[in-house]
């Protein structure tokens, strides 16, 4: 393995999970484009996954017990309904396996509406099943899609902008550094 480029990558996706300290509008979020850049880089595909859903707990931890404390009764480990916004990166980044084979400006735009269109279905189809607000049937579902649109834009808008900084400075700094080159197989 490439120590130097796991680094850099580890960290690309780990100063990307940290802006989600920095204000920003509902749903304006890197995970996405976290997701998608581990997706493309990662030799090792376990990292793929490993690296973006463990930037994604870290920052967690720091949003929901320092910028959102005031809505919880201490400590925070995961907030309801977790494991919706975690397997809704999963499958971003299996997406981004597929969609990243070769990293261009299409497959980087396609890779990123993918994203936003995979964490609205299933976070949303998570709010309406785990939320009392909303009947268990097919309107009930509908109202739950409905009560995301508002936020979707800043989603798209958030994947696509994240996505160009992190795959467009890294292709720039991979062609002018030689180590974060992969080695050719002979």
């Amino acid at each position: 393995m490439n120590n130097k480029r796991f680094l850099v990558l580890s960290g690309f996706i780990l100063i990307a999970a940290l802006s989600r300290m920095v204000p920003h509008p509902y749903n304006f979020a890197p995970m996405g484009a976290m997701s998608l850049f581990g997706a493309a880089y990662f030799a090792d595909k376990k990292f793929s996954f490993l690296l973006p859903l463990a930037a994604f707990f870290v920052s967690d931890l720091l949003v929901n017990n320092l910028l959102f404390a005031s809505f919880y009764d201490g400590f925070v480990l995961f907030t309801p309904g977790f494991y919706w916004m975690y397997g809704s990166i999963a499958l971003i980044v299996l997406a981004g396996i597929f969609i990243l084979k070769k990293v261009n400006l299409k497959t980087v735009v396609a890779g990123s509406l993918s994203a936003s269109i995979i964490f609205f279905l299933i976070t949303n189809f998570g709010a309406w099943l785990g939320s009392p607000i909303y009947p268990q049937s097919l309107s009930g579902l509908l109202m739950s899609y409905g009560a995301g649109i508002p936020f979707f834009h800043y989603t798209i808008a958030g994947d696509l902008i994240y996505s160009g900084v992190m795959f467009g400075a890294f292709e720039y700094a991979r062609q002018n550094v030689p180590a974060l080159q992969l080695a050719k197989a002979n």
